[in-house]
């Protein structure tokens, strides 16, 4: 059985760094259910990918790309064709996969996948699993703890059939050596660099070209339409700070929940145990016995020397060199008659022989933690003032959107209704806004809609997460315009200025590497050689990639050899390679490393490959025409 803990940490992670994959919001029924059919963006051997679904998805893709970036991206850039269509094959894959680890009883039981959600350290509080802390971070990313465990189990089992192809994939031990030394290879070059900025005196713009381009390039030179709001906003958590529990109120939610927050008491113990196997006879059993009831004996008798019995008598290896020490353990951790025994026993206390499948153990209680109310009181105040004003606050979001929608031309009279405070913002623009609170691509969409730029109605209410309502009207708007020519023209001509030089750069550079490659003599200014290799990116020393793979694509047969390349500020380098240093050693860990890296690549291949035969034999349809943003 493989260790989901340990070679599937990974997955988690991943799982929680994107908050969480698109699929957790539904259950593994509705993975498979079919749908309305004109609610359908594709079929996967007759079952439906639901427009729903396919939004969740795309949402969640375009809010992990956002987190990457820090929110610098402009939304409009996450909408494209390509990705709707890389996030809905994603869907088509995911689902492939799932129905082939079902049918070959590749399953996660539920003890192995609350194993690796215990052991995560998003879900714990002084390194031991908190339930509060998994429930309170579910419920941040408005997630059930069904939803986020589904779509977990599918990633665990989809993982599992990845594993089958990493453990199936074959490298030559020749093919890695190969590949060592290719990376290992090192090429003594030195550059010289024919920089734009030597050829742009040399350059003169028209007129007519600068117009030519302000003409065919009129979005580059456009301002986006901005408008100012005024907004209100209705937040759970605003109103459960509002919201006064009493000590009693509290104690009662704890004593009800306590479960709930993970501090169950515990108990720390030592043992010593006789084994006795399984299938021994009575008179084995019995000489066991006979040997416990004599430990028990000689630690009744001295019960200091207990932790010294144990590392000399006890069959328990994980803890015999310990002195028999187990540590805390909450009620359920061990066997029945171990955990029976422990919680029924006061510190410094000694049990008689306890009996179980292993064996028979003498336990020594050595420590005791009563959790109480108050480490964890702050977090179940909040629970319950929200708890509490959840009911409040869904009839204030009914009620508050009603009053937006009926009073539709100011939003006084729903926030005078609500006792909400008018705020007003500064300029905003269609695709992004600098306050956290616009800067929802649905409220945003609101704003700039004719309903609200030419009628002058309010926004409906929209909800931007974190269960927080937000209702906007526009007070002020300015219509995208594009910036005149004058404005622009030394921009421009700095731009055209830059291009042709850069041209001019590159042309006389290949010129000069191609006389260079047929042996003429050129008067050519070359820098300090280097030492550089693919092995180490520091060791290139400020060679990019186009550059790298140029110098060691030169035939380095015959020295001195010649490559060139286009910089990336537009210029472009020759590279003269002096000389090439082959390594012969093979570190046995680089050489494992490199197959390891090969045999995931090609079991990325065949995964790939099988995926595309699973398509073709699951019949999938794509409907284009719902994938267009349009229809979302």
């Amino acid at each position: 059985m493989f260790d989901l803990v340990h070679k599937h940490k990974k997955v988690i992670q991943i799982l929680l760094a994107i908050i969480f994959l698109p699929f957790a919001f539904f259950g593994i029924d509705s993975y498979f259910r079919s749908g309305d059919s004109g609610n359908t963006v594709a079929t996967v051997g007759g079952q439906s990918v639901s427009q729903q679904e396919f939004s969740v998805a795309l949402q969640e893709r375009q809010n992990y790309l956002q987190r990457m970036v820090g929110g610098r991206v402009d939304p409009a850039m996450l909408d494209s064709p390509e990705l709707r269509f890389a996030v809905l094959d994603g869907v088509i894959r995911q689902r492939l996969l799932v129905n082939q680890a079902l049918r070959y009883n590749v399953l996660v039981p539920d003890e192995q996948l609350q194993q690796v959600i215990n052991e995560q350290p998003a879900f714990q509080d002084d390194g031991k699993f908190s339930h509060a802390r998994y429930v309170e971070l579910l419920k941040r990313q408005n997630t059930s703890e069904v939803g986020f465990e589904s779509s977990l189990r599918r990633d665990l089992m989809v993982q599992r059939m990845n594993g089958a192809f990493v453990q199936s994939a074959i490298v030559p031990n020749a093919v890695a050596e190969r590949l060592l030394k290719i990376n290992a290879q090192q090429r003594e070059v030195s550059q010289s660099v024919l920089d734009p900025e030597k050829f742009a005196a040399q350059v003169k713009i028209e007129d007519g070209a600068v117009k030519a381009y302000y003409d065919a390039n009129q979005s580059a030179f456009q301002v986006p339409e901005q408008a100012r709001v005024e907004y209100v906003v209705l937040a759970l958590d605003a109103m459960a700070a509002q919201t006064d529990v009493s000590a009693e109120e509290v104690k009662q939610f704890y004593e009800q929940n306590a479960k709930q927050y993970g501090k169950a008491e515990e108990r720390q113990a030592s043992h010593i145990l006789v084994t006795v196997d399984s299938k021994a006879t009575p008179e084995q059993k019995q000489t066991a016995r006979a040997k416990a009831e004599q430990l028990l004996k000689q630690v009744k008798q001295n019960p200091a020397s207990f932790a010294d019995v144990a590392k000399k008598n006890s069959q328990d290896p994980g803890s015999a060199e310990k002195g028999g020490d187990l540590g805390y353990f909450p009620r359920g951790a061990m066997v029945k008659p171990f955990d029976d025994a422990a919680f029924q026993m006061k510190v410094g206390e000694i049990s008689g022989l306890v009996e179980s499948q292993f064996g028979f153990h003498i336990i020594k209680l050595t420590g005791e933690k009563k959790h109480a109310l108050d480490e964890v009181k702050k977090q179940v105040e909040l629970d319950l003032k929200r708890q509490k004003a959840g009911k409040k606050f869904a009839e204030s979001a009914e009620q508050l959107n009603n009053q937006v929608f009926e009073q539709g031309d100011s939003l006084k009279p729903a926030a005078d209704a609500q006792k909400l405070p008018i705020q007003t913002s500064g300029w905003i623009s269609r695709n992004t806004s600098d306050n956290k609170v616009l800067n929802n691509p649905k409220l945003l969409q609101a704003i700039f809609a004719e309903e609200a730029i030419k009628n002058k109605r309010n926004t409906e209410v929209i909800d931007v997460g974190g269960n927080t309502l937000v209702a906007a009207h526009v007070i002020e708007y300015k219509a995208a315009t594009v910036k005149p020519l004058g404005e622009v023209r030394a921009d421009i001509v700095k731009l055209l200025t830059r291009q042709q030089a850069a041209a001019q750069a590159v042309k006389q550079g290949r010129e000069l590497l191609a006389k260079l490659k047929q042996g003429a003599v050129e008067p050519v200014t070359w820098s300090a050689a280097k030492l550089v290799s693919r092995e180490n990116s520091q060791s290139a020393q400020g060679y990019s990639g186009p550059g790298l793979a140029e110098i060691f694509k030169a035939d380095g047969a015959k020295l001195p050899a010649y490559a060139g390349y286009e910089s990336s500020d537009g210029g472009f380098v020759v590279v003269k390679i002096t000389r090439v240093i082959d390594s012969d050693a093979i570190d046995a860990a680089k050489r494992k490393a490199a197959a390891d890296e090969v045999r995931q690549l090609v079991a990325q291949e065949e995964m790939n490959a099988y995926v595309a035969s699973l398509k073709l034999k699951a019949d999938v349809k794509v409907q284009q025409d719902r994938l267009d943003k349009k229809q979302q």
